[in-house]
């Protein structure tokens, strides 16, 4: 029987302290895996401010104490002086793995020339792999779209739990056995 995956899905933005915020970048990454994922998967969804402690102390939760595998963060990203989801990500990882962000950026160029201004990445923490996203729901799609085939077999190198996709959608890549 296979494992079923918890995935931390996490909103940063400072409008979600203010109690009237709606957010829409959660749901959508939400809606991209249930696209993705014909597998069973847990969401574990928060909504935090863009406070370096708050999101470092929530990667930490989400990964240690409530077990995911995959934990994809949303906002945060961008050169404003209260955005470090980058540098709250990298604080927690062991390892960091770039090129995650660099192929979000690349594809991001693809549709708007300020995607140089994104300082998107990823990294390891122990058995689970963290990716910060842009905010914005269809830049969202576009980079998961970009990275996720190299995500299942990422989570089968750290011996996670097995990711099937629905193929007709997005494909994994997993190197075929010799």
């Amino acid at each position: 029987m296979t494992k079923k995956a918890k995935i931390g899905i996490v909103t940063v933005s400072d409008r979600a302290s203010v109690g009237i915020y709606e957010d829409i970048s959660g749901p959508a990454i939400i809606a991209t895996l249930n696209d993705y994922l014909t597998s069973e998967w847990e969401p574990e969804y928060v909504v935090i401010p863009d406070e370096q402690d708050v999101i470092e102390k929530t990667l930490i939760e989400l990964t240690d104490e409530k077990g995911c595998c995959l934990v994809v963060t949303t906002g945060g990203t961008g050169p404003a002086k209260r955005d470090v989801t980058p540098e709250a990500t990298e604080a927690v990882c062991d390892r960091m793995m770039p090129g995650f962000g660099e192929l979000m950026r690349a594809e991001s160029l693809k549709f708007v020339p300020t995607a140089i201004l994104s300082r998107q990445t990823a990294g390891l923490r122990k058995d689970s792999l963290i990716v910060n996203l842009p905010g914005k729901p269809k830049s969202i799609r576009e980079c998961l779209d970009a990275v996720f085939p190299a995500i299942p077999y990422c989570i089968d190198l750290m011996e996670g739990p097995f990711l099937e996709c629905n193929e007709d959608v997005i494909k994994p890549f997993r190197p075929k056995a010799k």
